[in-house]
């Protein structure tokens, strides 16, 4: 476990208005990479600790390393409180509905007055524009923004199977944080930071875009896309298991040959090269289908390995808990959780000077830190 004060954002204090994926996310990067996270909880506590179904893992998932106090921001000792709070602090983070944190007087342009050093990061659905006082979700952006049309086959737009903008927009808020610290630095000024699920979701699909921009032709989605590699695609083994397997050039193609014990393949006429591959790609993945029905996954998948062609097991979220390269890496670690148990967590995906930002506390209780927060504010009203 890593001291915070070894960590890059030591000293950073972050004050948190947040709940389910997209802010929460933010500020978890924050944590984790070593600043004080204070999170704000309503009385009761933030209501995606008790979300059931699809919901359920996601505050354990993006709250780790934070500090949690109750405040009522509806009341206005709450609001006064929160924003002596924000003076003690470098960052506001916020993903309310439009117009929530302004009716309260929570919002960027009143506190700047007050705190012109505050970096203010608001998570919303839109960036300024038609569209910014509409209320977005993961699912409705992934509609907008053509994800779930290049996701889906034809006729059938299917929305990715995680919270991808809410995750990526809260790493977006980090990074934008990060910006607008150094250019704190250098101008004394705070300022205010927007990320918005519609544009991420744009973002994903850019390359999309400029396909169709280069070539006049809208793109398929991708489960009908032309393939620019004869083999690239799920294929059925033995005992109906799956393995993906791709060989994007010509060796690689001879290679797999040779693993599949079928050199014949190679004086096939019509599979000389990957563009004459292609071309006739229906026949040959039925070929090839006919024969990895009699290689077991557990055989082929090291001689796969071993001969350098990029391989894939169709994993299961619940195996990935038990994942041997996720273990061994340091991908997974022990957090304790609110109700005293421990479960395992995924870290950042990074290493820094060759060390995981890891877990350095338990998961908070609802207003387990008031007091020690809240102390600290009363200790510098006295002093000043």
């Amino acid at each position: 476990m890593r001291d915070s004060s070894s960590l890059p954002l030591a000293g950073l204090r972050v004050v948190e208005f947040t709940h389910m994926v997209m802010g929460p996310t933010c500020g978890m990067i924050l944590a984790d990479l070593g600043a004080e996270v204070i999170k704000i909880e309503p009385p009761g506590g933030d209501k995606t600790r008790k979300l059931p179904g699809l919901g359920i893992g996601f505050f354990r998932s993006f709250n780790r390393n934070k500090k949690s106090v109750v405040l009522d921001i509806t009341t206005e000792e709450g609001r006064a409180t929160a924003t002596e709070l924000i003076g003690d602090c470098d960052v506001v983070l916020e993903n309310f509905r439009p117009g929530l944190m302004e009716k309260l007087g929570l919002d960027y342009a009143t506190l700047a007055k007050k705190y012109p050093r505050l970096i203010y990061v608001t998570h919303k659905g839109f960036l300024p524009g038609p569209y910014e006082h509409r209320l977005a979700l993961d699912e409705v952006v992934q509609m907008m923004g053509g994800l779930s049309y290049m996701t889906g086959p034809v006729g059938r737009p299917l929305r990715a199977g995680t919270s991808v903008n809410d995750i990526m927009g809260g790493m977006f808020g980090a990074i934008g944080v990060l910006a607008a610290l150094r250019e704190r630095e250098a101008t004394g000024r705070g300022q205010e930071v927007q990320s918005a699920l519609f544009e991420n979701c744009v973002f994903l699909s850019a390359q999309h875009m400029q396909q169709y921009l280069m070539t006049g032709e809208p793109p398929p989605p991708m489960p009908s896309r032309v393939s620019a590699w004869s083999v690239y695609d799920v294929f059925t083994l033995a005992e109906g298991r799956q393995l993906f397997i791709g060989a994007v050039s010509d060796k690689q193609f001879n290679t797999l040959c040779r693993v599949l014990e079928r050199p014949d393949l190679l004086d096939h006429p019509g599979f000389g090269d990957n563009a004459s591959r292609v071309a006739v790609r229906p026949e040959l993945l039925a070929t090839l289908g006919e024969i990895l029905l009699h290689h077991r996954v557990e055989e082929l998948a090291p001689k796969l390995e071993a001969a350098g062609i990029p391989y894939a097991p169709i994993m299961r979220p619940e195996q990935l808990v038990e994942d041997p390269h996720l273990k061994a890496s340091g991908g997974l670690a022990p957090m304790t959780t609110d109700d005293g148990g421990v479960t395992d967590v995924v870290l950042l995906p990074l290493l820094m000077g060759g060390r995981r930002p890891g877990v350095r506390s338990p998961l908070p209780k609802p207003g387990e830190h008031n007091e020690e927060v809240l102390s600290r504010l009363a200790s510098a009203r006295q002093s000043a």
